[in-house]
Formats: structure tokens, sequence, C-alpha cells
């Protein structure tokens, strides 16, 4: 709890990955009370990513529904309020919706990553036709596939925001439990 109180202070000055001033006003207005929290705050504070730190914080304090986008998203959005935090987030949609396998969701994901334009064309049109042969409307699909596009600047795997999360739990545990030493 000590901890979780620090974070959501905002005081965490020397902390890894969370000492930046806008990393540290997410962190109060996120008010984190579980690991899965840094994880997601980790993913989010990148250029892609970072416009969705309020939609998650909001929701995360029941100050906003969630959007799910499709009912069929629920599942695999649930755990970050329907805000698409991660790579692997984007590969299940891609599945669930559209019927790739893991190896086709695995391109779309080095499309999104590559900013490849004329990949990404290909793998939207794809996107979207499998979506439809899914029944689920043109429009809605091509707007779903408009919310993965910002992973394009930098979106993170879950593994590698853990383990960023890991280090900025144990740097804040150090600060909350031995501030002397830290």
């Amino acid at each position: 709890q000590n901890v979780f109180s620090l974070l959501s202070s905002g005081n965490t000055v020397g902390l890894f990955q969370l000492e930046s001033a806008g990393m540290r006003d997410s962190l109060v207005q996120m008010k984190p009370n579980k690991f899965e929290d840094i994880i997601a705050l980790v993913a989010l504070y990148r250029p892609g990513p970072m416009s969705n730190i309020a939609v998650y914080n909001q929701c995360k304090n029941e100050e906003k529904k969630p959007d799910y986008l499709h009912p069929k998203l629920k599942k695999i959005l649930e755990p970050t309020y329907g805000v698409i935090i991660y790579q692997e987030q984007v590969m299940q949609i891609a599945q669930t919706l559209s019927g790739f396998s893991a190896g086709e969701a695995d391109i779309l994901r080095k499309a999104i990553g590559k900013k490849k334009k004329v990949e990404l064309e290909k793998q939207k049109e794809k996107f979207v036709n499998g979506a439809e042969n899914n029944g689920i409307e043109k429009e809605v699909a091509r707007f779903i596939f408009q919310k993965i596009l910002p992973f394009a600047e930098y979106g993170f795997n879950k593994s590698h925001a853990t383990a960023y999360a890991m280090i900025a739990y144990q740097t804040a545990y150090l600060k909350a439990y031995y501030p002397n030493e830290f």
C-alpha cells in the first residue's frame, strides 16, 4: 500500500520510467492501486498511445464508461478499460474481428510498427474485408483500424512494459521503505 500511495502522490523523482513531470501528473490522475496499472502507464506513456492516458484514467476511476469499440472486443479490452495499449491486443483484435491467423496478425503488427504505408494499406483492406466477412459493418471495421494506427508511432508489447514496470515498482519500493538509502 505504501508503494501505491507514493506512486499516487506523484513523488516519483528518481524512479525508473516514472520521474518526468508528465508521468508524475499521469500517476496522480491515475491513482494506481495494482501492478497492472503501472504496466499500462509505462506502455501508454509513449508518443502513439499517450493520448489515451486520460481515457484510461477516467475509466479506471469510474468517471467514464469504457468503450470496447465492438462487443467482440470486450474480453480483449476489458483489462485496459477499452483502451488499446499493447501490441498483443492489436494482434488479438485482428484475429477476433477479421479472422487473421496468429502469423497474419504478427505481419499486421510489424507493418504498423515499421510504418510501411503500402503494406499498411494492404493490411487495412484485409482487416476490413475480414471483419466484413465476420458480419461487422465496413465502417465499424475502418473505425477500429483507425484506433489501431496510433501504435504506428510507438506501441509496446506487454512483456516489455511489464519488465519496465517491475523495475519502476522496485525503485518505488526502495523509495517508500528505505528513503534514506534510496
